[in-house]
């Protein structure tokens, strides 16, 4: 919970103790999360580092402000802050953002779309 609410900045909209959940938001942007209990729902074996394999894009208003929360809590950034470009058919989209994994290993896609605001 540290991770993502004192580092990331997310808010706790509830939480469910007895199911070890969390629902966080920040901005627009929703991620549930869920500790591992005997009821758990586990599609396979778990082992470190979670989530490999994928990337949860998150779309944020102020992208540089959350790298700066990130880097001065020394967490090690996957890919640093950059400006990209992503083709989608004939158009060209650019995106400023950061990589960084969770404690548990999932990778996580900060981005910020300057065209989206």
């Amino acid at each position: 919970m540290h991770f993502w609410t004192g580092v990331l900045g997310f808010s706790c909209r509830f939480r469910r103790e007895e199911d070890r959940f969390a629902y966080l938001e920040l901005g627009d942007a929703q991620v549930m999360l869920e500790e591992r209990h005997q009821s758990s729902w586990e599609t396979a074996l778990l082992e470190r580092p979670f989530g490999r394999g994928i990337n949860l894009q998150i779309e944020v208003d102020d992208v540089e402000r959350l790298h700066a929360r990130v880097t001065e809590a020394g967490l090690p950034l996957f890919r640093d802050l950059l400006r990209t470009e992503y083709r989608e058919d004939d158009t060209v989209h650019v995106a400023y953002e950061f990589l960084v994994q969770d404690p548990d290993g999932y990778l996580l896609r900060f981005v910020q779309n300057p065209d989206a605001t």
